[in-house]
């Protein structure tokens, strides 16, 4: 009997690389899990790829782009309709089309990031609250990065729309407890394809800045997670954890 047995869970943004990670981990620990992501075709092979797992949870996956209000609703009603509850919401999806200076940034295109990392955010938690939330608790995890925490240079229209999430995990906490706590994760460089750019001329010299020595692997933003979701986390709510092979305690630059 795995930690999450009996709850149900939401993994935005889970087709692949972090979300895919804590969906399977929420699975290992008893959870029944929906999954979403914009593509159908990638989401439904991630779904294959989870349910291959061979956890005892059920893996449900609804595709829908999460910067629309529509799709974010009939994700929510899907999992509590197909699971009964849902206890558990992670706030994954995260886009980046911007680097650079942000004196060249496209506003269109900043607009998109916020639309996409943070009033989705706050659009699925406000869905998981009325839907199911308010009357009987639950967890909410917010995916941040270091980038939100301290500026890098290259991706700060990025890094300003985490750190609003950041802010956002604290004004939630504050509003929807005790019955729902709100946390976020601030990773640094994982090892996927959404932050590729960051590591493409060689991670062994991006690794060498962290304390680690090495970049992070989706597994180790999971299992924060899911720890983060779990009763033993169950005084705790409104923190940002940082995940980020000591990259912070060094002064280093992140996202």
């Amino acid at each position: 009997m795995g930690e999450l047995t009996g709850k149900s869970a939401l993994v935005s943004g889970a087709s692949r690389g972090i979300g895919a990670a804590i969906a399977a981990e929420l699975l290992a620990q008893g959870a029944n899990v929906l999954i979403t992501a914009r593509k159908p075709e990638p989401l439904e092979e991630a779904a294959r790829a989870l349910r291959d797992l061979g956890h005892p949870g059920r893996v449900v996956a609804v595709a829908g782009n999460a910067g629309d209000e529509q799709a974010r609703a009939d994700q929510v009603n899907a999992a509590i309709g197909e699971f009964g509850a849902l206890d558990i919401l992670i706030n994954n999806t995260g886009i980046n089309p911007v680097y650079g200076s942000l004196m060249d940034a496209d506003l269109a295109a900043v607009r998109k990031i916020f639309d996409v990392n943070v009033v989705a955010a706050l659009g699925y938690t406000q869905l998981a609250y009325h839907g199911w939330m308010r009357d009987h608790g639950g967890a909410v995890v917010n995916v941040a990065s270091v980038a939100g925490i301290r500026s890098t240079g290259v991706i700060g229209a990025y890094g300003a729309s985490k750190a609003a999430v950041i802010r956002l995990t604290a004004e939630l906490a504050w509003q929807l407890g005790p019955a729902i706590r709100v946390n976020a994760v601030a990773p640094a460089v994982v090892k996927t394809k959404f932050a590729e750019a960051l590591y493409s001329a060689g991670d062994e010299a991006i690794a060498a800045a962290y304390p680690m020595k090495r970049l992070g692997a989706p597994e180790d933003v999971a299992a924060l997670v899911a720890f983060l979701a779990s009763d033993r986390a169950s005084w705790i709510t409104g923190e940002v954890v940082s995940v980020d092979g000591g990259l912070l305690a060094t002064g280093g630059l992140g996202a």
